[in-house]
């Protein structure tokens, strides 16, 4: 039997990994593939602890690499 929470997951589940898609296709599309990709990890990070953990992977690469960046930009001075 199909209870809410379930049916929950399983809506969560497929709009999460549709979003998902989409931001994959917009990498090599014009528009925002990377900011959609999260969004879709985001949704996704809200019933399953998986994407929670990737997500969070992907927020530490992010901030490491803007300090990697801002640490450039402050030696090229």
């Amino acid at each position: 039997m199909l209870t809410y929470a379930n049916a929950r997951k399983l809506v969560v589940l497929i709009v999460g990994i549709t979003i998902i898609l989409i931001g994959i296709a917009l990498l090599v599309l014009p528009g925002p593939g990377t900011v959609v990709i999260i969004l879709g990890l985001a949704l996704l990070g809200t019933e399953f602890v998986w994407a929670r953990r990737l997500l969070k992977r992907v927020k530490e690469s992010g901030d490491s690499a803007a300090r990697s960046l801002w640490s450039y930009i402050r030696r090229r001075r």
